[in-house]
C-alpha cells in the first residue's frame, strides 16, 4: 500500500471513478455514487476527494462541505451566553468517508484537516463560527471527538468545533 501522505485532495470531477468507491457504510457509498454530482450542480455542497498521484481516478476518501446556521439553543449554555441572540454561521462536513481498502491509515484525519483548512481560508471574507459534522454512527462520533468536537444539545450525531480553536493572528482584523 502506498504512503497515504502522498495523497492529493481535490474537487470531485468527471475523471474520478465514483462507482468503485466503497466504505462499508451504504448511505455514504450511495451519496458518492448517485447524489454528489447533483449536489455540486445545485450548489448544495462541494465534494473533495483524496487520491494517489499515480491513480488520480481512484477515490481513497471524500468529504462534502457546505454551510449552515446553528441555533443558539443547540449550543452548550456556557458558549451561547457569549454570542449574539441569533443563529450563528458554520461550515458543515455533511459526509466524510474512507475507502474500505485504506481505512485506519490516517486518511480520514487528512480529509478532516483539509476541510478545516479550506474553511479557515475563507474566514477573512465570510464569518464562520464553527465546523459542524454529521456522524453516521458511534465510530464516527468517536473519530470526531478525538479532535475536540462536541455534541450539539439536540442531536447526538451532529457535533461541532469552534473555529477560534485554530485562529491565527491576522493583521487585517483591526477594528
Amino acid at each position: 500500500m502506498k504512503n497515504h501522505l502522498n495523497l492529493i485532495i481535490a474537487p470531485l470531477n468527471a475523471a474520478h471513478n465514483k462507482k468503485d468507491f466503497h466504505c462499508n457504510v451504504e448511505s455514504l457509498d450511495r451519496h458518492i455514487h448517485k447524489q454528489a454530482r447533483q449536489d455540486i450542480k445545485r450548489c448544495i455542497s462541494r465534494i473533495f476527494v483524496a487520491s494517489f498521484p499515480d491513480r488520480p481516478e481512484e477515490i481513497m476518501g471524500y468529504y462534502s462541505l457546505s454551510t449552515l446556521s446553528i441555533d443558539l439553543s443547540q449550543l452548550p449554555e456556557k458558549m451561547s451566553q457569549k454570542l449574539p441572540k441569533h443563529p450563528i454561521p458554520a461550515a458543515l462536513i455533511g459526509r466524510l468517508a474512507v475507502s474500505k481498502n485504506v481505512q485506519k491509515c490516517g486518511i480520514g484525519k487528512m480529509l478532516l484537516v483539509d476541510a478545516i483548512k479550506r474553511t479557515l481560508s475563507v474566514t477573512d471574507q465570510i464569518a464562520i463560527y464553527a465546523m459542524v459534522v454529521d456522524s453516521v454512527n458511534d465510530t464516527a462520533i468517536e473519530f470526531y471527538e478525538q479532535f475536540g468536537f462536541i455534541g450539539l444539545n439536540d442531536d447526538r450525531s451532529r457535533l461541532f468545533l469552534p473555529l477560534k480553536s485554530f485562529e491565527l493572528p491576522n493583521k487585517h482584523r483591526k477594528i
